[in-house]
């Protein structure tokens, strides 16, 4: 349970966070923006709150497999406006009841606002970078706005209970295991997308 803990302190709980600031709710279509750890833990926690459809933005195979895994039922791998299209196509030209935007680009942001339907929410927890609003373009878009660093301790009994009790395995972002002195090359395989998230353990 090691691992699944461990996320609990930082991707599963930002995660969560996304899905819960993005108004997830039983029943509901939601969209995940990105692929990483965050955004496949925001599949996880959307399924948990009970959404029916998960879409999920995608054009890695093995992050595909693990967002099945975790819940998402369609994989889109287009991007901007090509991307937003096909997200209107699966839901009938409406969008998503919730986006979760887990990237912090312009694009990623653009495109989490459009993806979703009018008077949707929008969860953002990518740090944004580079990030600018069109004011007049976000007025009419009608769609609700939250995010922000995540409040993982208001969330963590409830996580670790779920962890505790087997209900969920956030601990499956980690696909690759290295020593402490290898740190270096950790961050360098999550850069380079040959890992979803590192887990360092140190050596004795």
């Amino acid at each position: 349970m090691v691992p699944s803990l461990l996320a609990l302190s930082d991707v599963m709980g930002t995660g969560w966070f996304a899905a819960d600031a993005a108004n997830v709710k039983p029943g509901k279509t939601v969209a995940v923006v990105g692929d990483g750890a965050v955004g496949l833990l925001g599949v996880l926690s959307a399924k948990q709150m009970g959404a029916e459809r998960i879409i999920v933005m995608s054009r890695h195979e093995s992050r595909q497999k693990l967002a099945r895994e975790f819940g998402a039922t369609d994989i889109v791998t287009e991007r901007g406006d090509e991307g937003v299209e096909r997200i209107k196509e699966l839901t009938n030209g409406i969008g998503a009841d919730s986006v979760l935007e887990c990237v912090g680009t312009q694009e990623s942001m653009v495109q989490a606002i459009q993806c979703a339907r009018r008077g949707g929410h929008v969860g953002y927890v990518g740090v944004p970078h580079g990030v600018d609003f069109d004011g007049e373009k976000l007025f009419y878009a009608h769609v609700h706005l939250h995010g922000g660093p995540a409040p993982v301790r208001r969330y963590l009994p409830d996580l670790i209970k779920l962890v505790w009790n087997k209900k969920i395995i956030p601990g499956k972002v980690f696909d690759l295991t290295l020593p402490l002195d290898q740190v270096a090359e950790g961050y360098r395989a999550m850069d380079e997308r040959r890992a979803i998230k590192t887990l360092l353990r140190p050596t004795r």
